[in-house]
């Protein structure tokens, strides 16, 4: 593979770009006789200009030596076994060289029948570990030993031209992974590049295989996707790849059904939303995101349940809560800390629906009030309808004061539609003489009246 390697005086990496904390493992690396570099987005950030998220070192070191040198240290990782270098709250990684796989015992190296790899503790020299990296762009590695840079497959040309290009055969590498089918996607958005057309191609064919990758590494997967800020093009080009299917398929199958329904308004306003909060540094919570997503197909299980059981619309949704949450953690491992939650806004949606009186102002104590009067104004945008006058409703009444807020309970009791007691006793016949009527009492017999005929 093509090495480009770039001198001090070329290139404009600076040690005080660098953490403090990556310099010490990278220089105590290197005066114990390890070889020692910072790679891959630490690297590619600074010359793009960018202030680098991670900095991760790579080393010939094996993990026990890393281990032995760094009494801060923890090993990390089955797949591939890593070193943590603690610094407090700071993590610096620190990974060794990895090699090809050849003849290897199955204790280190492991594929499935889909060529994923289980298992990857093969180490070799920095030539392999370049090859085995995903992207040209990742494939840069500054040496601490004497400041310059080793850019392989045209890593630094492809960061000039703003190209996303992958390392090897496109299909064979991600079949190895197919989580890289995501990454291309996340670094074309994030850095404003394109995936190269080669690159792009088997993308399509290849996105069921995202159905095999462990849900929990998926959930992790996802936070980076639509949680950076880059929420509504990253599902606009996963949409066009054919890679949002595997991780939502409950959501995917009503746009499909629906392409401009309810369900396909909802995901568009809740990732333009997550962008909003993360551009305006607020705070954004997968509580919140997976109960708008997946609220519509909540809904339509909830119809689907009432209609087969006969059970009340109330009992149906908090069974459908169950069923859509399972059948989302199939793809995507959503932590209980998140999913509980996001049950709790489901099931205050029908409460927001019926509360516009008195009861109001204890729904607003509600812990969770906030994030479900946000869902309730999404549904309102995507529905119009009784669902925008509820949400109309409610949002006038959280942007008063105290005394409006009286106010507009008060009105909306004299509304027809407030009070469900005026409407029953506007049902009720003219009651009967009392010689007629002895030992009946009105309670009883307004029942009896409606059930008639």
């Amino acid at each position: 593979m093509r090495l480009d390697i770039v001198t001090r005086d070329a290139h404009t990496i600076s040690r005080r770009q660098i953490s403090e904390n990556a310099l010490k493992v990278l220089y105590r690396l290197s005066k114990s006789g390890y070889k020692a570099y910072l790679v891959g987005g630490g690297v590619r950030d600074i010359l793009l200009g960018m202030e680098p998220k991670d900095f991760d070192v790579v080393t010939n070191a094996t993990p026990e030596e890393i281990k032995k040198l760094f009494r801060n240290s923890r090993l990390v990782g089955r797949r591939f076994r890593l070193a943590h270098i603690v610094f407090g709250r700071d993590v610096i990684e620190v990974a060794t060289f990895r090699g090809h796989h050849g003849e290897t015992d199955e204790k280190i190296s492991k594929s499935n029948a889909e060529g994923r790899l289980l298992r990857d503790n093969v180490y070799g020299e920095i030539d392999e570990d370049a090859e085995r990296r995903d992207f040209t762009i990742n494939a840069l590695y500054y040496d601490i030993s004497d400041y310059s840079i080793r850019s392989y497959g045209g890593g630094i040309s492809d960061l000039d031209a703003r190209t996303i290009r992958l390392i090897g055969d496109p299909e064979t590498r991600y079949r190895e992974d197919p989580v890289r089918m995501l990454r291309a996607v996340r670094f074309a958005t994030k850095l404003d590049m394109q995936i190269e057309s080669k690159t792009a191609a088997p993308i399509k064919e290849l996105a069921p295989l995202l159905k095999d990758i462990p849900a929990a590494r998926m959930y992790e997967e996802v936070l980076k996707l639509f949680f950076a800020g880059k929420a509504q093009a990253n599902y606009e080009m996963m949409r066009d790849l054919g890679l949002f299917q595997p991780l939502f398929p409950q959501i995917s199958a009503q746009i499909k059904e629906q392409p401009n329904g309810y369900t396909a308004k909802m995901l568009n306003a809740v990732m333009s939303n997550t962008d909003l909060r993360v551009s305006q540094d607020k705070p954004v919570t997968p509580a919140f995101f997976y109960a708008a997503l997946l609220w519509y197909p909540l809904k339509q299980r909830a119809d689907d349940i009432a209609l087969e059981s006969g059970l009340s619309h109330y009992d149906a949704h908090v069974a459908a809560m169950g069923d859509v949450m399972e059948q989302q953690c199939r793809t995507i491992s959503i932590p209980r800390r998140f999913s509980t939650p996001a049950k709790d806004i489901w099931q205050l949606q029908l409460r927001l629906e019926r509360s516009q009186g008195t009861r109001a102002f204890k729904l607003l104590e509600h812990p969770k009030f906030r994030a479900a009067y946000d869902l309730l104004l999404l549904r309102g945008e995507a529905e119009a309808g009784n669902i925008g006058k509820i949400a109309a409703w409610w949002q006038s009444f959280v942007e008063a004061d105290e005394q409006q807020r009286s106010d507009i309970v008060k009105s909306s009791k004299k509304g027809p539609s407030r009070n469900r007691n005026a409407q029953q006793r506007k049902r009720r016949r003219p009651s009967k003489p009392k010689s007629e009527s002895a030992g009946t009492t009105e309670k009883n017999s307004a029942p009896k009246a409606e059930t008639k005929g």
